[in-house]
């Protein structure tokens, strides 16, 4: 069975793709609006041995995401619109001939973004394929022991550790439309990871 898992170089969908692999066989998936080049998600997909993709996903849908996130004055609710955009993206599956599930890294404690159930059977219904989400029963403790006992990580601020994940994108283009006053307004300081390899 194949799986494609939504991946942005971070401990959290490294560790999914990991607890996974024995099920499935995994294909790291770096959902793009073309802004950034996901070379950081292929450089950590490639440090733990799997294969990656990159799939291209709606313009129209970051733009939505960015003038929401400008007008919220927080990230929450166009993130999330993104998040729920790549799975569907990634589930209809128009980038690979197979696939028979898809993942994502979202953990129990989430704030955003998470799949709620009834959109999670809402895709698995219209795709006809698995939805799996093997971190949401697992708190960000337990996640942090188990990444630091398999994984060599790189953690630090959000706009200084270089990832290929779509936050990074939507940060690129509110600036350019807003300025960088703009992404300090919205994006609250947080703590990023980036995987460099298995231990």
């Amino acid at each position: 069975m194949r799986c494609g898992l939504l991946y942005s170089a971070g401990k959290d969908s490294t560790l999914a793709a990991l607890l996974l692999d024995p099920f499935y066989e995994i294909t790291l998936v770096s959902c793009t609006f073309g802004v950034v080049d996901p070379v950081p998600a292929r450089e950590a997909a490639a440090s733990v041995g799997f294969d990656h993709e990159t799939v291209d996903l709606d313009p129209d849908v970051a733009h939505e995401a960015v003038e929401r996130m400008h007008d919220d004055g927080f990230p929450r609710s166009g993130i999330q619109r993104v998040h729920e955009h790549a799975v569907e993206t990634v589930a209809a599956g128009e980038w690979t001939e197979t696939i028979d599930a898809v993942a994502d890294g979202t953990r129990r404690d989430d704030r955003v973004p998470t799949v709620e159930r009834p959109f999670a059977q809402s895709v698995e219904d219209r795709f006809d394929i698995d939805y799996l989400a093997p971190l949401a029963g697992i708190g960000r403790g337990a996640i942090g022991e188990m990444a630091a006992a398999s994984l060599d990580v790189e953690t630090g601020p959000s706009d200084e550790i270089q990832k290929g994940d779509y936050e990074v994108e939507l940060r690129a283009l509110l600036a350019e439309r807003y300025g960088e006053d703009a992404v300090d307004d919205v994006f609250p300081e947080h703590t990023q990871s980036r995987v460099r390899g298995r231990r």
